[in-house]
């Protein structure tokens, strides 16, 4: 049972994921990266494509028909190239502008933006050649080499179709105008770079499944550690019990204040007291406002006393109420009779002692109303 629960059987929990994005451990493909960069730089030279070659002759031609003069001067001659230069730069912004925003925007396809600290931080542990030794050999290892030699099998395959297909018309570039041979070189380009971005792109295909296996995989939790996270997540069972202890007192506190306010508190006599308040206008039937045992008890009796706030003595209901309501509750159905007469004895024996008048017989409570207790 100890050795299985050391297996690595469980996924990673979402805080193990969010640790490891902080560590720089993010799934990531090269492959489909790679591909989306050649896809748009291809897209961008077939729609830019002729507008570049009519700029780059013309940069040709203004780089060449310098006049004699200003070749003799070197401040001239590094001024006119570095006008050129940027001339060129210039014309092939756009493409230069969607491969740089597709480098960018391919790791949003998996993974995401990562700017990890820690990642960066020196780890002289890949120093030990020993680790190194390991790592080279190991079966991962195997299987990265294995996927390069596949990748340079179906990209040098694919490289080969298309220089033989296209090396009749990269042969004749040679003997066309200028402006032709250029717009016919980037046509070329395009196609070659939009070949092998699909190339990638199929080799993309089962490297991004590949990539998001093996980062599950690593990440992977023994029970243990699952059942440690859970710990640490919810706290030791001893803050839990401080915790509860804490809430606990707040309620108690919380509850003797509204002792004060209850329209009588019914007692065991000492072992329960529950205090309850009616407001015909606001309530549909009494609520337990406090309760408690022993200790509590008496010390809701005590502040009871003090605040002339009625005790009626009634085992059977007092066990009930205690029971059977939460603090803040209403009470139940059973129980309306025994309460509708405790409290229309507490409010006669109220206008009695207002009056003067010879105080009620107080009601007796049947002693069945405990089998309420659940």
């Amino acid at each position: 049972m100890a050795e299985n629960d050391q297996e690595r059987t469980e996924q990673p929990t979402p805080k193990r994921l969010e640790e490891a994005r902080k560590k720089g451990q993010v799934p990531r493909s090269i492959d489909l990266s790679t591909a989306t960069v050649l896809l748009v730089a291809g897209g961008a030279l077939r729609v830019f494509g002729g507008g570049i070659g009519s700029a780059l002759a013309g940069v040709m031609r203004a780089a060449l028909s310098l006049d004699y003069d200003r070749t003799l001067d070197p401040r001239l001659a590094i001024t006119a190239a570095a006008t050129e230069l940027l001339h060129a730069l210039i014309a092939c912004a756009p493409v230069f502008g969607l491969t740089m925003v597709a480098a960018l925007a391919a790791p949003l396809a998996l993974g995401g933006w990562n700017l990890s600290f820690e990642a960066l931080a020196p780890d002289f542990s890949r120093l030990d050649p020993i680790s190194g030794f390991g790592r080279l050999f190991s079966a991962r290892a195997g299987v990265e080499l294995g996927k390069a030699l596949a990748k340079v099998a179906v990209v040098g395959t694919a490289a080969y179709l298309v220089l033989r297909d296209e090396a009749p018309q990269f042969l004749a570039l040679g003997s066309e105008p200028l402006a032709v041979a250029l717009a016919q070189a980037v046509a070329l380009a395009s196609d070659a770079l939009l070949i092998m971005a699909g190339t990638l792109g199929l080799i993309a295909a089962v490297d991004v499944p590949w990539q998001l296996f093996q980062h599950h995989k690593q990440l992977r939790m023994t029970r243990e550690e699952i059942r440690e996270e859970m710990k640490e997540s919810d706290g030791s069972p001893e803050n839990k019990m401080r915790v509860r202890r804490v809430q606990r007192e707040l309620l108690r506190r919380r509850m003797m204040h509204e002792v004060p306010t209850a329209d009588v508190i019914v007692t065991n006599p000492t072992h329960f007291a529950v205090a309850l308040r009616y407001d015909e206008s606001r309530m549909r039937a009494p609520r337990v406002v406090a309760k408690g045992a022993d200790l509590i008890a008496a010390r809701i009796r005590e502040i009871a006393t003090e605040n002339a706030v009625p005790i009626f003595e009634a085992p059977p209901l007092a066990r009930a109420l205690y029971h059977n309501v939460e603090i803040g509750g209403e009470i139940p159905g059973q129980l309306y009779v025994a309460v509708a007469q405790v409290l229309t004895y507490i409010y006669r024996l109220k206008a009695a002692r207002a009056s003067g008048a010879q105080p009620p017989e107080p009601p007796v409570i049947d002693a069945s109303i405990e089998t309420t207790r659940h």
